[in-house]
């Protein structure tokens, strides 16, 4: 968030990283609920709960690189480039 003060971001971009991180956090609470529900009816080892909680987590993993992807896109494209 510094870096979109620093360079100047307008209230959209704000609104859509702000969009983006709540969508982050929802993904991890999801992320959690699954894991928690995969070790509760399932607590010993199976590829299934194991696919499960792997795909969580690349779930988590795509929105935390369009995060990434975003303020980089703000910071470095947009205000410094003027793209």
């Amino acid at each position: 968030m510094i870096g979109f003060v620093v360079t100047g971001a307008n209230f959209f971009q704000y609104v859509a990283m702000l969009v983006l991180f709540l969508l982050m956090v929802a993904f991890e609470a999801l992320n959690t609920a699954i894991e928690e529900i995969v070790d509760r009816v399932s607590p010993e080892i199976s590829e299934m709960g194991k696919n499960a909680k792997d795909l969580g987590s690349l779930a988590c993993l795509c929105l935390i690189v369009a995060n990434a992807g975003y303020a980089a896109y703000v910071i470095i494209f947009s205000k410094l480039f003027g793209i």
